[in-house]
């Protein structure tokens, strides 16, 4: 055995004893751990190697086995929400005639965000301008107009487009990338012209309707009431639009509907107006200036409501151009214009009855007074003249107002004044809105001493109260306020409110709400006064002398009143006739009657304003004759198939 030295503290070298590696033994858990050790190393690396495999295949089935199907989608599908319109409710006369109805319509649209560049795009609007008929420059303006847009919005680039167009776009499809047709209601309305200021018309909404809080909740592009029931009753008519959720591809197509909401339709309208009376009513009007206005004295119900000249409203439906809209607006006779109850004229001798009631009432005259009329009446050193040149005579109330004597009223009212006229005269609803369910109503006027004061800043001069008795000077009412107020006269003293629509019906449940008649007011006159007034009007019509003799009906008793108003006011001594046929045509006097039948149990009551037609007896008398017969042929048999009426028979006839 070797031995090693080693030395110690105190420095004497001693033997090292060097260990026995042959008896060493290793511990067991040593072994035990570098197994375990190697065992998890080969499962991480077989987990691992298992996930690259997978995700390896996965790339593989995606790019390789799916890739085109999946690419297919990522670039060429897309979910869009669209608007679905709610149809708009349709309107029905008070017979269940349909005035308005929808139809489907088809706009063609543009997605800017399904276009590649600017060259597709001048390309695809080269294609729907050859396709379409429009040129490439209205197409430009479209874009340019919705410039605004985002990208993924839907441009609308032809609105009702027709079926030619539409079976060209969809056999060029595939050509047309962005662009899809839009399908949606679109009002028809079934006798275009008839009624249609009374109706209305639709129009695109413009910027500043959107602005408005009564049209919350409305898109661009949206078509709404722009006059009539249309507008009036825009909420009822409306209905709320739904929503579809839908898959389309590149192209615009439809893929598959996701989801939707259904849209509520609008409420159905049923108006009191009878189609055949309001088609008579417009034919007496054709080539005229003017309106007639038919109502039920019992229930204030608007049986007819014609303005002439009308216009034609699918013409707005369809779309017009900035040219055509001028020539509208610029056209002299104002075609837009409901001159029933946008348009106030002198009323001439119709105003006479309420200055007799105002007379009665106020015992200014009995009815038995007369008052003499020489021809003219004489104040402050001038004559003012009766229309009848020779003079009546000796006239009481009765025959002042058959033969309609301006001598009595000027006598009359100067008695009154003019303040005291105005209070009855606005009894009756003269110069104050009627409350009708229609846009751009006028109220008026009926003047007093402090109107004239606040308008011109000039005192009421007394003379002017002579105009003002015989309905010129400044009074001024529509054709629906002299219907309304002789329907108070002749019903016994109750002044309605006009009522246009009878109901409202809900499309999906048929739920109904039936308007109601009001009363404005029950006028507190006597029921002799308003008898003694009546008779007069039946005079009018039924008496030789009257100035409406000539439209008597044999079988049924009719009354009412004619009235001339002036527009351009005539010299002192000038002969009216010959003034009258020296003046140009825009000059003339406007024509009034109004009128009622039956006499003894009044149905209807009709008033008709002919602008520069000349006398009431012979330019209006007539039309409103016309319009009475149509409807009393429904409960009165006797009328059917009598000739048309004549003209007054009354010689010198000023009224």
């Amino acid at each position: 055995m070797n031995q090693a030295k080693s030395r110690n503290n105190s420095g004497k070298t001693q033997p090292m004893v060097q260990p026995d590696t042959h008896n060493l033994q290793l511990i067991p858990w040593e072994v035990n751990e570098g197994a375990v050790f190697e065992r998890q190393i080969r499962l991480v690396v077989l987990f691992a190697l298992a996930v690259f495999v997978v995700y390896i295949f996965q790339l593989w089935y995606l790019q390789v086995a799916k890739g085109p199907y999946y690419r297919n989608r990522s670039e060429n599908n897309r979910i869009r929400t669209e608007t679905i319109q709610s149809p708009r409710g349709i309107v029905f006369d008070r017979h269940g005639v349909p005035l308005v109805e929808n139809r489907p319509a088809f706009h063609l649209m543009l997605v800017r965000e399904d276009v590649k560049d600017t060259e597709t795009l001048h390309s695809v609007l080269q294609t729907v301008s050859a396709l379409s008929g429009k040129s490439l420059e209205e197409l430009e303006m479209v874009l340019e107009a919705n410039k605004s847009k985002r990208r993924f919005e839907p441009i609308r680039l032809i609105a009702d487009i027709d079926r030619d167009t539409l079976a060209k776009v969809e056999a060029r499809r595939l050509r047309l990338p962005g662009v899809y047709v839009e399908v949606v209601p679109r009002r028809g309305y079934k006798f275009s012209g008839t009624a249609a200021h009374l109706v209305g018309y639709l129009g695109e909404i413009s910027e500043e309707e959107l602005k408005k809080a009564a049209y919350q909740g409305y898109q661009p592009g949206e078509f709404i009431g722009k006059g009539g029931v249309e507008k009036s009753l825009e909420a009822f008519l409306r209905g709320e639009s739904g929503w579809r959720q839908v898959e389309v591809d590149a192209l615009g197509r439809h893929i598959r509907s996701l989801q939707e909401r259904l849209p509520i339709p609008g409420r159905d309208l049923w108006l009191t107006i009878d189609l055949d009376v309001q088609r008579t009513a417009e034919e007496c009007l054709k080539g005229k200036m003017g309106s007639i206005v038919a109502v039920d004295p019992n229930s204030g119900e608007i049986l007819a409501m014609a303005s002439s000249p009308t216009f034609d409203q699918e013409r707005f439906v369809r779309g017009m151009t900035s040219e055509e809209w001028k020539r509208i607006i610029a056209d002299p006779s104002h075609p837009l214009l409901n001159r029933a109850v946008s348009s106030a004229y002198p009323p001439g001798s119709i105003y006479k009855p309420f200055v007799a009631v105002a007379a009665l009432e106020e015992g200014v005259v009995s009815p038995t007074s007369v008052i003499s009329c020489p021809g003219y009446y004489l104040y402050a050193g001038r004559r003012y003249r009766c229309w009848k040149d020779t003079g009546h005579g000796s006239v009481d109330v009765h025959r002042a107002i058959v033969e309609s004597c301006d001598v009595y009223f000027y006598t009359v009212g100067m008695k009154l004044g003019v303040d005291t006229i105005a209070t009855y005269a606005k009894m009756f609803g003269l110069g104050e809105l009627s409350g009708i369910e229609l846009p751009s109503e006028r109220p008026g006027i009926i003047p007093t001493r402090d109107w004239k004061l606040k308008a011109t800043g000039i005192p009421w001069q007394k003379g002017e109260t002579l105009s003002i008795s015989i309905g010129q000077g400044f009074n001024q009412v529509t054709p629906l306020q002299a219907a309304m107020a002789y329907a108070a006269l002749v019903n016994g003293g109750t002044l309605w409110t006009p009522k246009l629509v009878h109901r409202l019906e809900a499309a999906d449940d048929g739920e109904q709400d039936v308007v109601k008649a009001k009363v404005r007011r029950r006028l507190p006159v006597r029921k002799e006064t308003l008898e003694i007034v009546k008779g007069g009007l039946v005079g009018v019509v039924n008496e030789a002398r009257g100035t409406a003799h000539g439209i008597a009906l044999k079988e049924v008793a009719l009354g009412g009143k004619t009235g001339t108003a002036q527009v351009v006011k005539m010299g002192e001594n000038v002969n009216r006739k010959a003034h009258q046929r020296a003046l140009p045509e825009h000059q003339k006097d406007h024509a009034w009657f109004v009128g009622y039948g039956p006499a003894q149990k009044p149905e209807i009551v009709v008033a008709v304003i002919v602008e520069h037609g000349g006398h009431g007896s012979s330019g209006a008398a007539p039309l409103a004759q016309k319009v009475m017969r149509k409807y009393l042929e429904k409960t009165h048999p006797e009328l059917r198939g009598r000739e048309d009426a004549g003209v007054s028979t009354v010689e010198d006839d000023g009224d």
